[in-house]
């Protein structure tokens, strides 16, 4: 077991069961003194750069919704189990898209009402998280599924 996230590092989300889990924009740089997670997930249209931790990816353009909806909802479902006992990241280009939906999507995982889920990331994550109607829509269907 690795050592967890601190809420005051950077970008760290607290769920309300208690797993800490960061969001980030990869177009900024990581901040040298910043922990390195254990496990990432990278959110992009393309395949991410190699990093020095295990990682996934997710094959998710900018403004859209994953390609694969269901290898999406495996690999998130991952993630929240793995934020139990590891410093788990989420990123995309900006941080605050498809990063704020993902980490929606993990705050539904956790318990929170699908409609509320959106609501939660940005009170606790980054205002302007989830910037699109269809990714509002796809945080509110995605405890349906």
């Amino acid at each position: 077991m690795s050592e967890l996230w601190s809420e005051s590092d950077t970008g760290v989300l607290r769920l309300p069961s208690g797993r800490l889990i960061r969001g980030r924009g990869l177009r900024r740089p990581l901040d040298p003194a910043a922990p390195l997670p254990s496990y990432g997930v990278y959110l992009l249209g393309r395949r991410p750069p190699e990093v020095s931790w295990e990682s996934g990816w997710i094959r998710w353009p900018d403004f859209r919704l994953p390609s694969d909806r269901a290898a999406a909802r495996a690999v998130l479902a991952d993630v929240w189990e793995r934020a139990a006992g590891e410093r788990v990241e989420i990123a995309c280009g900006g941080g605050r898209g498809r990063t704020g939906t993902a980490l929606a999507c993990l705050a539904v995982l956790d318990g929170v009402p699908g409609e509320e889920a959106v609501a939660y990331v940005r009170r606790h994550y980054d205002r302007h998280a989830v910037e699109t109607p269809w990714q509002r829509r796809y945080v509110r269907r995605f405890g349906e599924g």
